[in-house]
């Protein structure tokens, strides 16, 4: 309990010593070697275990512990074995304090509650959340305080002293200092500007601090501790575990916590009896810094982010609020639309509609803007931005390579570095896009974990960004992420509906009836439909990508058969399990292959303003050979998901409406993704396009 947490370091300070703060993952190497290593640290002189719960997308965590949560969860380890280690360890003697150390959204899925009754009743005394500050954690932190457990916050180098103070008003036990900015990890020396943090936060509290981050040997122990009460160690224990022989991890960890702590006599001390509430004071909602800028979209959205990047985004957020008030801002980002190729085109796709059969379609061409997609718009906007901060490192993530080539192309223009991580998968079958970023100067990171693909880009774009915050932007490209995110990619592309509002009055006097959308994370979506929303007349449509099939469970329909959780800085709807562990996604499309959606898509689905609805493989490339066929123009494999549905749509309209679909990219980037799909594809919705005796190098018969 939160008590048993102060003991332990109230018993530390009396012996003159810093407490030793002991990490390991539960579950890892091996599923049953858990309690015996937890036995086996607090032998060696751990005063305090920090339990890791396993999660499937760790983003403030380095390789070493990225790869024993992996190892976890493939050993079957959830949050109900964890409970399970606990309620073991303490019947087999084990009287330290034990923290549950993890991500938010396990969590959440438990049941707060739930949660509260079950780890008081196994033993567990409190919680640090890597990515649940203060202003999304009161509500938590309360809960625990009610069953009297101990909720953890974290200070990084990059916390202002103002929101010290806040963090430590919500502390009620120690307080989880992190050394230095970027990912868990053994580092060869502990950060020269340690002493002058410590000092900082020590100006508001007199609560215990345990100092971790890159600590890994006796000297660094000896050094951490002579300036805070703690010192906290966790990626050499996992390495020790992980190199030491199955049968001998337990004396493994028991030798390197003797080394570290070089304590002879080590006695265990009883318990303090549980306490049924703690005495803390309740931390109030208004304790938390204010935002100049909505953070939420109905109960979806917020900013559940490592500490480490919590004043950046609070930077960011008000840097964006400036500038989206000042008319120079957009007067300079007006003057690149020659550029851009703005504003693009609305096309009545006359042969499409006779077709069809309804309602008159429009295209709005997106494809025609420079690089060939919607993507360009928010790149342009946010490298402007990145200006006004003073960053000159941009890095981004990308899936179908269009945000890459976005990113890539302004850097070039403004002359900034610029490191664009991809998924291995999208990296092989988006090559042409590849090339094209390399071509532009920009270095592409191929990223090998998970299903390598956009969920594993933007966890290894996070890790870059929380260690390198304080020079480089993060170029979200998708209406995701922590706020301010979400806001800030809507805002710059919110230029496509705009012009759609415009261009359909002078066309044809009127609104459109109807407007429809591709739907990933969904940024060229909430382009389109965010200046209609107060538009009842004007219906809204977003097209998820089906995979094979939702049924199948190959697919990323996230709003139609996901459930609300916590991934990627933000509440929204998700492809997770019972557990809150994310799911792989599958998609013909890179771009729409992802586990998680916009927040303010998310919002927009549960008001029932907009309506989301399936297409899968078959029916994307239904939808590219139509369009493609009647219209001559070939589609992005996303945007054909929206052509497959707006043509069904179009057809049970009547034929004096109108119906726009957001035409966001341009195809010559799927070709050889369409050349492999139509072996297995082409059957089904009778397109045989083999080329016999072809010398093209691409030949779907081969």
């Amino acid at each position: 309990m939160a008590a048993h947490l102060r003991h332990a370091f109230a018993l530390a300070q009396q012996q003159k010593r810093p407490a030793f703060v002991a990490y390991l993952t539960a579950g890892f190497p091996e599923r049953d070697e858990t309690v015996d290593a937890m036995l086996g640290l607090e032998a060696g002189g751990a005063d305090v275990i920090e339990l890791g719960v396993p999660f499937s997308d760790p983003i403030a965590d380095g390789p070493t512990i990225q790869d024993s949560s992996f190892a976890a969860l493939q050993n079957g380890v959830d949050l109900p074995a964890c409970l399970d280690y606990v309620r073991e360890a303490r019947a087999r003697g084990l009287a330290v304090p034990v923290v549950f150390m993890g991500y938010y959204n396990p969590f959440l899925n438990y049941g707060e509650h739930k949660l509260m009754q079950d780890c008081k009743a196994a033993g567990v005394s409190g919680f640090i959340i890597v990515d649940l500050p203060p202003e999304e954690a009161v509500r938590f932190r309360n809960l625990a305080s009610e069953h009297g457990l101990s909720y953890v916050p974290l200070i990084a180098p990059s916390t202002s002293d103002a929101r010290i103070e806040r963090l430590v008003g919500v502390a009620t036990s120690f307080i989880y200092v992190v050394s230095t900015l970027g990912v868990t990890g053994a580092r060869d020396s502990v950060s020269s500007d340690l002493p002058a943090l410590v000092a900082r936060i020590k100006k508001y509290t007199s609560l215990p601090l345990a100092v971790g981050f890159g600590v890994s040997n006796r000297d660094h122990f000896v050094h951490v501790g002579a300036h805070s009460e703690g010192v906290v160690i966790g990626s050499k224990i996992i390495t020790t575990l992980k190199n030491a022989p199955r049968g001998q991890r337990a004396a493994a960890v028991t030798a390197f916590a003797r080394e570290i702590t070089q304590r002879a006599d080590i006695v265990k001390s009883a318990a303090p009896a549980a306490e049924s509430a703690s005495t803390a004071a309740p931390a109030k909602e208004t304790d938390a810094l204010p935002h100049v800028l909505p953070p939420r979209f109905g109960e979806f959205g917020g900013q559940y982010a490592p500490e480490a990047l919590v004043d950046c985004l609070d930077e960011i957020e008000r840097a964006f609020n400036d500038a989206l008030k000042d008319p120079a801002f957009w007067e300079e980002f007006r003057s690149y639309y020659s550029f851009v190729n703005r504003p693009s085109q609305l096309h009545k796709a006359d042969r499409l509609t006779e077709e069809c059969g309804g309602a008159r379609i429009w295209l709005k061409r997106e494809d025609l803007n420079h690089t060939g997609s919607h993507k360009i718009n928010n790149a342009l906007g946010q490298v402007l931005l990145a200006k006004r901060l003073g960053k000159r490192r941009i890095i981004a993530e990308t899936g179908a390579g269009q945000h890459g080539v976005a990113t890539a192309t302004v850097c070039a223009k403004f002359g900034l570095e610029c490191i664009i991580y991809m998924g291995a998968e999208d990296v092989r079958r988006q090559a042409l896009n590849v090339f094209r970023i390399r071509l532009l100067g920009a270095k592409v990171v191929p990223v090998e974990s998970g299903s390598k693909t956009l969920k594993d880009a933007i966890n290894e774009a996070m890790r870059d960004w929380v260690t390198n915050v304080q020079t480089t932007h993060y170029l979200i490209g998708s209406a995701i992420g922590p706020h301010p995110f979400p806001t800030i990619v809507r805002e710059f592309q919110s230029v496509i509906g705009r012009e759609t509002r415009e261009q359909m009055l002078a066309l044809t006097g009127k609104l459109p009836d109807a407007v429809v959308a591709c739907v990933g994370g969904g940024s060229n979506a909430i382009g389109m439909f965010h200046p209609f929303i107060n538009d009842k007349s004007v219906r809204i449509y977003g097209v998820e990508a089906g995979g094979d099939g939702v049924e199948t469970g190959r697919h990323s329909a996230t709003l139609s058969a996901g459930r609300p959780g916590v991934l990627h800085g933000t509440r929204t709807y998700l492809m997770q399990d019972k557990d809150g562990q994310i799911i792989e996604t599958h998609s013909i499309s890179a771009g729409l292959d992802y586990p998680g959606v916009g927040p303010e898509h998310a919002w927009l689905k549960d008001s029932g303003r907009a309506n989301y609805i399936v297409a899968t493989d078959a029916d994307a490339m239904i939808g590219l050979r139509k369009l493609s066929q009647t219209e001559g123009i070939l589609p992005a494999l996303e945007t054909a998901h929206a052509v497959a549905k707006a043509v069904e749509i179009a057809a049970s309209m009547p034929k004096d409406s109108d119906l726009v679909i957001c035409l966001s990219g341009r195809g010559d980037k799927d070709v050889v993704s369409v050349a492999e799909s139509l072996p297995k594809l082409g059957p089904k919705i009778g397109w045989d396009l083999r080329f016999e005796g072809s010398t093209s190098g691409i030949n779907p018969a081969h």
